[in-house]
């Protein structure tokens, strides 16, 4: 389930007033934060190499399924291959052909299973409440006060924790260290990746010293191509352009995000671990997408529509979940040079039920959807979910008929926990375009290397 929030407006209002350092405030202390982050270097590609005993570091290999186009995202390319000047993220027809290398299908769930191997190490030195995984490969840990229990600099902790990741599972990581999140994060991504250990560390003084004239901006956190073309074209350049630059003008061209980019120019970031882990959305979501492997027509496109809606279902089912309005999204194919379709229904009642869901999201198709062009993308969301604890029937609800809807879904999981997710499927996951049963194969849209 996503969650929909602007967490750092939210987090930062919650903080505002804490100020993180050793100096005395009102009578109060309030201690320094140390942050380590820790990242898997090329971790797909480094799983398959491992798995097959040869080293990333000198190994060409790619993960990516050559099944489908030379157009294929690579999901990761050993460090090897990054050496010789190819992009980490690189479609298959734009790695040299001259370069030979190993092609290996993507298997989700091993990655899950040694992300989980080397988060049980994380575990060892620092707890829970404590960590935040970022992503995958990927995550936070607030380390502040277990350096006076093991008697360690952060640098000196972070290189135990690399050192043991790479004995037990021959992963090799890197690591940031820095007095908050935004700093922690720039070490590891620019700093780290040039230095012997693979450990950077900064502080707001190093950062503006050694980082506020790096270029490119697109190589700190949170700065993508699009802000750093709007920067570049208002003629901020670096770091120290956009600390130096009238803040009420960057506030006029980001409005509130502006926030975020002055304070990162300076090197600071009130957001902590704390703050994550207490933090609840208001309101909550769940969300499906695919990217088709061909252009589909309006009545194979309204197949998928139908076969995902009927999918989401079944995880607010499993999940105790309701929803009052659907939303989808419909990306025409790109030759088209059309605009998306997007539209939202209001359902009568809260609720998980297929059989009001379904035909629900296919009127909505139906009324937004040009008939005429062909559908490449399909992203669908459940709005406003809560618990279904919280519902209660309406007057005009057929509660019998619902509550035998609810108990054929509980009985199509039961199936699908004990015998894997093909195990029981609707005829539409039969018919020639559908892709249910390619998808119940996939974690992420990505193939999970076990069979359903």
């Amino acid at each position: 389930m996503f969650v929909c929030y602007n967490f750092y407006y939210v987090a930062k209002t919650i903080c505002a007033t804490l100020i993180f350092t050793s100096k005395q405030k009102g009578g109060v202390i309030v201690r320094k934060r140390t942050y380590l982050c820790i990242d898997l270097k090329s971790f797909y590609a480094s799983v398959e190499c491992v798995e097959r005993g040869l080293d990333p570091m000198t190994t060409n290999l790619v993960v990516a399924d050559l099944s489908r186009t030379e157009k294929t995202i690579c999901l990761a390319i050993t460090p090897a291959m990054k050496a010789l000047g190819i992009s980490n993220r690189c479609r298959i027809f734009e790695i040299p052909k001259h370069v030979k290398y190993i092609a290996a299908v993507p298997r989700m769930q091993l990655y899950i299973d040694y992300a989980a191997e080397i988060y049980s190490i994380y575990l060892k030195y620092i707890a829970k409440e404590d960590i935040h995984v970022y992503s995958i490969d990927e995550a936070f840990m607030d380390v502040t006060d277990y350096l006076t229990l093991y008697d360690m600099s952060a640098r000196q902790l972070g290189k135990a924790i690399l050192e043991e990741i790479y004995v037990n599972l021959g992963i090799r990581a890197t690591c940031g260290i820095g007095p908050n999140l935004y700093l922690t994060k720039v070490a590891l991504d620019i700093t780290a990746k040039h230095a012997d250990d693979f450990i950077g560390e900064l502080t707001e003084e190093i950062y503006c010293e050694t980082l506020w004239n790096h270029r490119p901006l697109t190589d700190f956190w949170r700065i993508g191509k699009g802000i750093a073309r709007k920067l570049e074209n208002a003629g901020i350049f670096t770091m120290k352009d956009i600390a130096n630059a009238d803040e009420d003008f960057l506030y006029h061209m980001f409005g509130i995000d502006a926030e975020l980019l002055i304070d990162h120019a300076w090197g600071r970031e009130p957001v902590t671990i704390a703050d994550i882990k207490s933090y609840r959305a208001q309101s909550n979501c769940l969300s499906s997408g695919q990217v088709l492997s061909c252009p589909y027509g309006f009545d194979d496109g309204k197949l998928i529509v139908k076969e995902m809606a009927d999918l989401l279902c079944l995880d607010l089912v499993e999940k105790g979940l309701v929803t009052k309005s659907v939303t989808l999204h419909i990306g025409y194919d790109n030759r088209l040079d059309a605009a998306p379709a997007h539209g939202t229904i209001s359902l009568d009642d809260e609720t998980s039920a297929d059989i009001l869901i379904v035909p629900a999201v296919e009127k909505l198709y139906e009324r937004i959807v040009n008939r005429s062009l062909s559908i490449k993308r399909v992203t669908m969301t459940f709005n406003h979910v809560i618990p279904e604890e919280f519902h209660q029937y309406n007057f005009f609800t057929d509660a019998e008929s619902l509550e035998k809807n609810r108990k054929i879904q509980e009985a199509v999981l039961s199936i699908k926990h004990k015998y894997g997710k093909n195990a029981i499927l609707k005829g539409m996951n039969l018919e020639e375009h559908a892709t249910t049963r390619e998808r119940n194969a996939q974690i992420g849209g990505h193939r999970s290397g076990i069979e359903t």
